[in-house]
């Protein structure tokens, strides 16, 4: 019995070790980035490098796309773990929220204008409203930018389809600045954005550019929930006088890291802790790192939180006890059991043992009250030959388990006295004449 529990602890131990191994084993999540080259894809880069050299739970293997709508895809199709995508583009239903990569701002400027000899100069713009029949520059070749000015002029009641809009892409965009290819420029990204600044710099050198203020963004933040009211502050673009000269009011929208929905809640909690735990490590070469935010836990968010990244900021992550306590509780209660059912089962299968060492027992008591009547020498001498042989079996039988340590007491004092009345006997055997009979010594013995 002793064994058996011993084993069940051992295998308890053992199973508990193997959770614990297998729980922690490093995990490889893949992460859905794109386009190429873009600052999301550095920022993943760079975290999955640190991941690696942490040697945390959680790695990253990214996965290139072409863009935003690529890497939601990917989601939906569920050939990636995480993804980075554009809140104001459509979210797949089984994508959850982790974090917050980055916020952007629409910056909608007019570039000064530029004075042709002999032409009258067309009307100044300043307003949204003043956009009608213009020729807008798009600057990203991705139709999220060109429905996103779509978002803010219907808001001032311009009709979207007699704008002439053109679209540049990233490396080009400073170029058709200068070359003025447009009446408008718009540009979506970071505050900072590198390629915005560099964009408004090359309006500028030909004088002060004009920053269009989206007033109603508190209006269209209640009809388009994926954007927010922001403000692009003064100065934000450098330069004297600063661009702009003040603040200016605009909208904003959010670039998201998202699970797939029934991604392991403890995989997820894990990653959102690495993620901000290391965010301040990369920071210096990825300065967008530190933009990093948790996501919104709200109910009604427009992309709701995977329960893996709410427990996280909620500070409910649950330890290794605590998610594997009832599993941990129920293998104890099996082996319990299972230890009970095997002394039963051990105790059955020596039962014929024990009948038979009990047989023996009663064979030994039988020879004691023989050997005290016994009246030759052989015959107690065969006696003692066959005790041990008894007491032989016996000890295997102890060995084997088949009777327990009390049973064996009982045999060792029957044994002893049988060991007595054979010595006391041979020695009052061998004190008699040897012609007297054999018969009487018990009667001669009693008389002395």
């Amino acid at each position: 019995m002793t064994m058996i529990t011993l084993a069940g602890t051992l295998a308890i131990v053992g199973a508990v070790s193997a959770a614990y191994y297998f729980a922690m084993r490093p995990v490889t999540l893949r992460i859905a980035v794109g386009p190429p080259n873009s600052e999301d894809v550095k920022v993943i880069q760079g975290l999955t490098q640190a991941f690696a050299r942490q040697h945390n739970y959680v790695r990253l293997r990214p996965v290139p796309t072409e863009g935003a709508v690529a890497s939601a895809t990917a989601i939906a199709n569920q050939t990636a773990d995480l993804a980075v995508i554009r809140g104001d583009l459509e979210v797949p239903k089984n994508a959850q929220a982790v974090a917050t990569l980055r916020k952007n701002v629409a910056v909608l400027w007019v570039p000064p204008p530029v004075k042709t000899p002999g032409k009258k100069a067309a009307p100044k713009i300043t307003k949204i409203a003043q956009l009608a029949g213009r020729r807008i520059g798009v600057i990203g070749k991705t139709p999220a930018n060109v429905n996103l000015l779509k978002v803010i002029v219907e808001q001032y009641g311009v009709d979207f389809s007699k704008l002439d809009i053109v679209q540049f892409s990233t490396t080009e965009a400073a170029d058709a600045v200068k070359a003025h290819k447009a009446d408008v420029f718009l540009a979506a990204g970071p505050v900072n954005s590198k390629i915005t600044t560099e964009a408004v710099n090359a309006t500028a050198r030909e004088g002060t550019p004009t920053f269009l203020a989206i007033d109603s963004a508190d209006a269209i933040s209640q009809n388009h929930p994926v954007y927010d009211a922001a403000e692009i502050p003064a100065g934000t673009y450098g330069g004297s006088p600063p661009r702009p000269e003040e603040e200016v009011k605009t909208i904003s929208f959010a670039h998201h890291i998202v699970a797939r929905k029934g991604l392991s809640d403890t995989t997820v909690a894990a990653f959102a802790r690495q993620l901000f735990a290391i965010r301040q490590a990369v920071m210096s070469e990825f300065p967008l790192a530190a933009k990093i935010e948790t996501p919104d836990t709200d109910k009604d968010a427009v992309i709701p939180v995977h329960p893996g990244a709410a427990a996280y900021v909620d500070g409910e992550e649950k330890s290794f006890m605590d998610r594997y306590s009832d599993y941990i509780w129920w293998a104890l209660m099996a082996m319990s059991a299972l230890g009970s059912l095997g002394a039963w089962f051990a105790s059955y299968l020596r039962k014929d043992e024990r009948t038979t060492t009990t047989s023996l027992r009663g064979r030994l008591l039988d020879m004691l009250a023989a050997a005290r009547q016994s009246g030759s020498l052989e015959e107690l001498d065969r006696m003692q030959g066959e005790a041990d042989d008894i007491m032989r079996n016996t000890l295997d039988c102890f060995e084997r388990g088949g009777i327990e340590e009390g049973s064996l007491t009982a045999f060792n004092i029957a044994l002893e006295q049988f060991h007595n009345a054979v010595a006391d006997r041979k020695a009052l055997l061998l004190t008699m004449p040897p012609d007297a009979p054999k018969s009487n010594v018990q009667l001669i013995a009693n008389a002395s």
